[in-house]
């Protein structure tokens, strides 16, 4: 049922300094901007949202996938023309490789307010479904962390009500994973890796593009107890875990996740 993140909601306490980050260094376009907000076109389906606060920030981990052939490529312009620090892992490496469900490369770094971003590609990931946006060749929004104090109650919650795959699984760390949404359910008592930063749970709102009203309406009957915020034909807000998470209807493929390939 659930396609991808279709738009991604943080606080910060400075537009300004928002604003010269993501458009000025990642050069992520402005969608449309106020007094109190400021949202950016991240790829064709997603969006950044920034709202400023008048309150201390908790950062929060998101992950950006891009192609495996512009990986490279992409931390490059990270360095050089973006003139961004990577962060570094307790034994002085920046760019760290994996093979758990494939071959895996990533690299972490922070934007104004402590939020900790990631760069990561696989192999096995197909790179002619999803247009790579922007000058770091972002195919897709990939993982949201979502610090939570029960981790098993919360993703298996996930599984059972949207019918979100699980990975990872962890008495602290599970993924749920929908198309290409990865949900990072983690303990509270768990640190970011790779600084050991604390998992403090971020004022945030996660919008989860669904494959059409139908799956939407099915995620609408799943529901035991959620507290709604507000609903529509085309949208559903509920909180859980202290977090607002939207469904919204879009005509992105059910499949999304199989087309590419995903590991």
């Amino acid at each position: 049922m659930i396609t991808h993140f279709a738009d991604f909601r943080l606080q910060t306490v400075s537009l300004e300094g928002v604003k010269q980050f993501y458009n000025g260094r990642l050069g992520l376009p402005v969608v449309s901007e106020s007094d109190g907000e400021i949202r950016f076109r991240l790829t064709d389906l997603t969006t950044l949202t920034f709202a400023e606060a008048y309150e201390p920030v908790a950062p929060a981990h998101f992950a950006f996938e891009v192609p495996w052939s512009a990986f490279s490529e992409a931390v490059d312009y990270l360095r050089k023309e973006a003139d961004v620090p990577l962060l570094r892992w307790p034994d002085g490496h920046e760019i760290d490789e994996f093979d758990e469900s494939g071959p895996g490369i990533n690299v972490y770094f922070r934007d104004g307010d402590g939020h900790v971003l990631e760069l990561i590609a696989h192999r096995g990931v197909r790179e002619d479904v999803l247009p790579p946006s922007g000058p770091l060749k972002v195919m897709y929004l990939r993982e949201v962390g979502f610090p939570v104090d029960d981790v098993l109650e919360f993703r298996e919650w996930m599984s059972r009500t949207f019918g979100m795959k699980l990975a990872k699984v962890y008495d602290d760390f599970t993924f749920a994973i929908g198309g290409t949404a990865h949900a990072i359910v983690v303990s509270k008592q768990r640190r970011w890796i790779p600084i050991g930063m604390l998992s403090l749970p971020p004022r945030m709102s996660v919008t989860f593009g669904v494959s059409g009203r139908d799956a939407l309406a099915r995620i609408r009957g799943s529901l035991d107890g959620e507290r709604i915020l507000s609903e529509s034909e085309d949208e559903l807000t509920i909180r859980r875990g202290g977090y607002p998470i939207r469904f919204a209807a879009t005509d992105v493929p059910a499949d999304l996740g199989a087309r590419l390939n995903l590991p």
